[in-house]
């Protein structure tokens, strides 16, 4: 039996193949991230192609990569037929790039705990990671140093 990439899958046999619960394959159907067609009966048939793309998603959230950069990148990305290498390519240069820049936020992040953690020294006033008298408040919310 000749296996293709447009042959129809039943949503048990795609949770079977990517460990993904059916709850998430419809949420990443609403988020346009895959796409499946309906039977007769109205059943979700995902194309054998679709687990390549949930496989990405799976690894990319064990990355850390938020699924609405995923989004960006699947943007580009047919999705009614299976990506070409060149697809591939261009959205492993995406991440690629991304993923560098979380790489030097978190080795900026990883001195700056190190120092803190370092020095002992508990001052609010003189810890760079925290913010004395919310004096960064009024820049948004979240931390705004790391």
């Amino acid at each position: 039996m000749s296996l293709e990439p447009d042959d129809l899958l039943a949503i048990g046999e795609v949770t079977r193949r990517t460990g993904v619960a059916a709850s998430a394959l419809h949420f990443y159907e609403q988020l346009g991230l895959i796409a499946s067609t309906r039977t007769t009966g109205n059943q979700r048939r995902y194309r054998r192609h679709m687990l390549r793309r949930i496989s990405l998603i799976v690894v990319a959230k064990r990355l850390g990569i938020p699924l609405s950069d995923v989004q960006e990148v699947f943007q580009s990305l047919p999705l009614d037929d299976p990506p070409s290498q060149r697809d591939w390519r261009r959205v492993a240069q995406l991440w690629r790039a991304q993923l560098e820049v979380r790489r030097t936020q978190l080795d900026h992040l990883q001195r700056e705990l190190t120092g803190c953690i370092g020095c002992g020294c508990l001052s609010l006033k003189a810890c760079r990671l925290l913010n004395p008298e919310d004096a960064l408040g009024d820049d948004g919310p979240g931390p705004r140093r790391i």
